[in-house]
């Protein structure tokens, strides 16, 4: 054991920083742990318990390459989880972990034969396979686009909380929770979602995901997806195991199978596998560590259109799955109503102050619009356009003299509503002669305005109008996990003496001391002459063992810059 922890020690104070919070973080260290040294930390990572939970979250190859001892094919893993020596063996705490739980789950420590190839999907199933993939696109931009200006708040323990579960569910972007939980998985494995400390914010990549094309969005999705995989799930080609091998992967893990579930779960709503356990055409380059063949997917996804028909009665009928750009654009100035390989928009007051606030103008919409319809743009939407665009903009928004943000309105009643708006309250607007004024940012002023659906636009110190671009909220993320251990890392580093073998002698005697053990204690005569005594440690200080000499029953006092190697006795 004494052995087993200077050997790591020694390991660890030879990693740099990145390898040390790896391997800490792999070992799920709090970066608030209390050691004093690499001894310290070594004595931890060797303790029963501490092994125990490593064991639990390893693969069955790992845990058979353990129990085999021929761990050569598993040998950079599970060194990076400090569970073998230098020389590949596992540490005698890890053995006896191992041959403990492999009494108890012999199966789990038995590397099972590779998994057979997948069928290939039939053409039924690879139409229900696209389906699904259809969908969950579509899911998943509705679920972006709500998330764009209004992150998702999450609960203390993860989850988004219940309020946006209702927001989401009552705009039709979700059809249920466990569609929302897949969603989120599925936008956070490619980037899309971003976690914070409190909530899920639009990543950098979402702008471009949602003008891409429906193949080149499932393709980002699905490589995150692949990406992201548990490590015992993929293959060293940067592949993934067939998904029917999946259950058996982590036999020791019990939340293995709840996470195995889900994960096959995500595999069937994104058109990996069918629920029958078959392979469609297209998964079989990602299963093998290649890009994802979309153009295989796109055989069997409807065809996108690019245009629509405008009604009456405000509404737009796109006869098709409308292309994503066209779909994004339509829907800044447009209600959604049903979302379906043929889908209907309806165009309201509210929802072209939208997009007016957004930067539209009324020659911007009718000029998409013309190009869009297949029948003309009608004339009641005509008229609609033309009165919301001459009532927007009765609102104005600037800097007053002292810098505050000043609201004005030629409409006497509008302002008066916007003074006692109760949803408006946290601006903490004041009555100032003709206008209202606050000390809150002049762009929170106008998108809490425009998102209460005011018609309001932003003017320079000229009095003409200004666009006022939406900011995505501040990233508040999470510091990874490298840095988190950077001030227990530096306390190692800073107590760590340059002569290893010194320091470790040191840690021997004080612990023997502490606990009045009985040593053997090899000590360098004056003369080169070494020596040997058998000692019951007493106290160390001042440079200085002292003991009681079992054999002479006296008090010695030895120096330690003389002590040459300490052994129990």
């Amino acid at each position: 054991m004494t052995t087993d922890e200077r050997s790591l020690a020694t390991w660890l104070a030879d990693r740099d920083d990145a390898a040390l919070a790896r391997t800490f973080g792999l070992r799920s260290v709090s970066p608030n742990a209390s050691w004093s040294d690499f001894f310290d930390a070594a004595e931890a990572l060797l303790d029963p318990a501490s092994v125990d939970r490593a064991l639990v979250r390893l693969p069955r190859r790992a845990l058979a390459a353990l129990a085999s001892g021929d761990s050569d094919s598993e040998r950079a893993g599970l060194e990076r989880l400090a569970l073998l020596d230098a020389t590949g063996t596992p540490f005698t705490t890890v053995a006896e972990r191992v041959a403990a739980a492999r009494a108890g789950t012999t199966e789990a420590f038995v590397a099972e034969a590779a998994p057979s190839e997948p069928s290939l999907a039939d053409h039924s199933a690879s139409a229900a396979a696209a389906e699904r993939a259809f969908a969950s696109i579509g899911a998943l931009a509705d679920l972006l686009i709500a998330t764009l200006h209004t992150p998702l708040s999450r609960t203390g323990a993860g989850p988004v909380s219940a309020a946006d579960r209702k927001r989401l569910t009552d705009a039709g972007a979700i059809a249920s929770p466990e569609d929302l939980d897949d969603l989120v998985a599925a936008a956070a494995a490619s980037g899309l979602l971003t976690e914070t400390e409190r909530e899920w914010i639009a990543g950098d990549g979402v702008d471009a995901w949602l003008q891409s094309s429906t193949t080149r969005r499932w393709a980002v999705v699905v490589e995150g997806l692949r990406d992201t995989l548990r490590p015992g799930l993929r293959t060293p080609g940067g592949g993934f195991v067939t998904p029917a091998a999946w259950p058996s992967l982590y036999p020791l893990d019990p939340e293995w199978p709840a996470i195995s579930t889900r994960t096959r779960r995500l595999a069937e709503r994104w058109g990996l596998v069918t629920p029958e356990g078959a392979e469609p055409a297209w998964a079989r380059t990602l299963r093998l560590g290649e890009p994802a063949d979309a153009a295989s997917l796109a055989e069997l996804l409807p065809a996108e259109i690019d245009r629509i028909y405008l009604q009456a009665d405000l509404s737009a009928i796109a006869p098709g799955p409308l292309a994503p750009a066209l779909d994004l654009r339509l829907r800044r100035i447009a209600v959604r109503e049903s979302r379906a390989q043929a889908s209907t928009y309806r165009f309201t007051a509210e929802s072209l102050v939208a997009g007016m606030s957004e930067g539209e103008t009324a020659e911007s919409v009718r000029a998409f619009l013309s190009e869009l319809s297949l029948t003309g743009i009608p004339q009641p939407l005509e008229y609609l356009i033309t009165s919301t665009a001459g009532r927007h903009g009765l609102v104005r928004i600037g800097l007053d003299a002292h810098g505050n943000t000043s609201i004005e309105s030629a409409d006497r009643g509008l302002l008066n509503a916007i003074e006692v708006d109760q949803a408006l309250r946290p601006l903490g607007l004041v009555r100032d002669g003709s206008s209202l004024v606050t000390r809150a940012a002049r762009d929170v002023v106008y998108w809490s305005l425009a998102d209460a659906r005011y018609p309001v636009v932003a003017v320079d110190e000229r009095g003409g109008s200004t666009p006022i671009v939406r900011r995505r909220p501040a990233r508040g993320g999470k510091p990874a996990a490298e840095p988190s251990f950077a001030p227990l890392i530096a306390r190692l580093r800073q107590s760590h003496d340059t002569d290893s073998d010194a320091a470790w002698l040191g840690r021997e005697l004080d612990q023997a001391v502490r606990a009045r053990a009985i040593i053997e204690v090899v000590v360098r005569l004056p003369g080169g002459e070494e020596r040997t005594f058998t000692l019951e440690a007493t106290g160390l200080g001042g440079g200085r063992l002292r003991g009681r000499d079992r054999s002479a029953d006296i008090e010695r006092t030895l120096p330690v810059s003389s002590i040459v190697t300490v052994r129990p006795a």
